[in-house]
């Protein structure tokens, strides 16, 4: 098994291809989002917590998935749109994706091994949250109702331990 998330691969909702290499020595937080679900509002959290943090080095990754009640069922420029507009997302989103069985995208069938959930490997819903350290590493994984704002805390804890502040 891959030790770190840089091997895997994603497509934009533009359709380019990103390496998650691009992302290297970033604090990471991967999420699967839909645009019809009771979670969707956890976009204007995700956003927030995106703004303060990207300086310090922190992103966030949004993975459309349509697994959960059919609740992502737009086209890549439909999720785009909707995502900027009701939310202002500028984090990064990639193309919908599988986040469960067979087809699941492979960044989630490493991330679900890594980490599994109180259902297994198997994840229950959207916005299931993955928070990676800077060395590509999954170190915890929060279910839907966890809010971008009680992960906070664990955020700043690993962005504080990946560029520590010195001392004048």
């Amino acid at each position: 098994m891959t030790e770190n998330i840089y091997g895997f691969s994603a497509q934009t909702l533009k359709g380019e291809t990103v390496s998650l290499e691009a992302y290297r020595g970033r604090v990471v937080l991967i999420v699967n989002t839909a645009s019809k679900c009771g979670f969707t509002p956890q976009y204007a959290g995700l956003e927030d917590l995106y703004k303060k943090h990207q300086d310090q080095g922190f992103v966030i990754l949004g993975f459309p998935c349509n697994q959960f009640g059919g609740q992502e069922p737009g086209d890549a420029a439909e999720i785009g749109e909707f995502c900027h507009l009701n939310y202002g997302v500028t984090f990064p989103m990639f193309s919908k994706i599988d986040v469960n069985g067979s087809d699941a995208h492979p960044l989630f069938q490493y991330l679900v091994e890594r980490l599994p959930g109180t259902l297994g490997r198997a994840i229950k819903w959207n916005f299931t949250k993955f928070l990676v350290n800077a060395e590509g590493i999954p170190l915890t994984r929060y279910g839907s109702i966890t809010s971008p704002k009680q992960i906070e805390k664990d955020i700043v804890k690993l962005l504080e331990a990946s560029h520590p502040v010195h001392g004048s």
